[in-house]
């Protein structure tokens, strides 16, 4: 396994080494699939933490074996938060994951215990790492139009139309993030600005806390081949009864919770639409392009995002706990607290 890679606070970033500075907070990231939740247990268990949910998906309660929730095993040897707190027809922003963020650190901070914040989502960890950007309201005629040039182009004319208009975003994004191309156009053909400017100046600031983030990033053929797996795992433990019940309370399909990473693949045999097999490989390969995105997010966002992060070429595993605590240790001795400044359970 290739070494661990660590980029440290920017010199023009302080350091909360004086009392009363700003309690530390450790964020675990990585795709789908990679052992964050795990790890996570063992972490909060050997650093006297509690654990707060940034993933887009276990926010909802109707979906606690399709989007991997820890399960009761997990969330009764340490805290999580945030889990399974909202029901599917209810959408879940990025500013409002962080106003609950926000508070649930708050709290584990006031039982002087260590946030561990655990999850893929890239936006969430942004909104805390960087702040919220407001952006005007994007008329309905600009987004059809942008999506539908998302769905019939090629990716890289795409990405040339961005350039033409906005050749600052179009320099930071790669024409294979179609998502993030079509949002930086739509932004620009209906307000004139670059989404860059907006960027520039959050409405919402980036959280007062030091963060150190690690992020997994495992070989692709590992994670593809554990993703596969987990998702007939989940199966057998009852995913399709579950989203059976999702799909009777006839939601709006355009909702979050309805778009979640296998749902749609699924619900086609559900509903007699497709076989089980064919069903089954759909959501296996929407998984792996999935999973794929969020290692193209850490490698050129998350990597600016963080002022303190490590990258690890790797599964999160047992094996890796060592190294991991050891990283844990070196980010808290910054921060003038050692692991036994946070309370243990039971202690």
């Amino acid at each position: 396994m290739a070494e661990p890679t660590t980029t440290q606070p920017a010199a023009t970033q302080p350091t909360p080494t004086q009392p009363g500075a700003p309690a530390p907070v450790v964020a675990l990231t990585g795709p789908t699939a990679c052992g964050k939740s795990g790890l996570a247990v063992r972490l909060a268990e050997r650093f006297g933490g509690e654990i707060v949910n940034a993933d887009s998906m276990q926010v909802y309660g109707d979906l606690s074996i399709l989007t991997a929730r820890p399960d009761a095993a997990a969330t009764a040897r340490v805290p999580h938060h945030l889990y399974g707190i909202l029901p599917a027809g209810e959408p879940c922003s990025a500013a409002r994951w962080r106003a609950m963020a926000e508070a649930a650190i708050a709290g584990v901070h006031a039982r002087g215990r260590l946030p561990i914040l655990v999850g893929g989502t890239g936006l969430y960890l942004r909104a805390l790492l960087q702040g919220l950007v407001h952006v005007p309201e994007i008329p309905a005629r600009v987004r059809e139009s942008v999506r539908e040039r998302q769905a019939r182009l090629p990716p890289a004319d795409l990405h040339a139309q961005l350039a033409a208009r906005d050749p600052a975003m179009a320099a930071r994004l790669h024409a294979t993030d179609t998502q993030r191309v079509a949002r930086a156009l739509e932004v620009v053909e209906a307000t004139g600005r670059s989404l860059a400017d907006y960027q520039a100046q959050p409405d919402a600031p980036p959280l007062a806390h030091p963060v150190h983030v690690i992020a997994a990033l495992p070989p692709r053929g590992e994670l593809y081949r554990r993703i596969e797996s987990r998702l007939v795992q989940m199966v057998a433990q009852g995913a399709l009864a579950e989203l059976r019940d999702l799909l009777d309370q006839g939601l709006d399909p355009a909702l979050p919770a309805m778009k979640a990473v296998g749902v749609p693949q699924l619900a086609r045999y559900l509903r007699g639409a497709a076989p089980y097999p064919e069903a089954l490989a759909a959501a296996q390969a929407a998984t792996r392009r999935y999973a794929k995105r969020q290692i193209t997010w850490l490698r050129h966002q998350t990597v600016r995002d963080a002022a303190s992060a490590t990258f690890i070429p790797a599964q999160f595993s047992k094996s890796l706990s060592p190294v991991i605590f050891n990283d844990i240790r070196a980010f808290l001795l910054t921060t003038q607290r050692s692991d036994t400044s946070f309370r243990n359970p039971g202690a």
